[in-house]
């Protein structure tokens, strides 16, 4: 999936999460962020910090890899 916007983003951390069968309470418990970053995060709240994002896509198994366009 290509995720070029928040939105898509958090849409493939929402989609991974359940996947794996992990509600929200139990991932944020495990990565140590608060359910409403998570939430925000799957929302596609713009505000939610990179580093922590990054972090919880690297647990949940998934890479986040940046081409050059064109």
């Amino acid at each position: 999936m290509r995720a070029d916007s928040a939105k898509s983003f958090g849409e493939a951390i929402r989609r991974r999460r359940k996947e794996l069968g992990y509600t929200q309470t139990f991932l944020s418990q495990t990565c140590g962020v608060s359910v409403s970053f998570l939430s925000d995060l799957e929302n596609g709240k713009e505000t939610a910090e990179l580093g922590k994002s990054l972090y919880l896509a690297s647990l949940l198994g998934l890479d986040v890899m940046l081409e050059a366009r064109g």
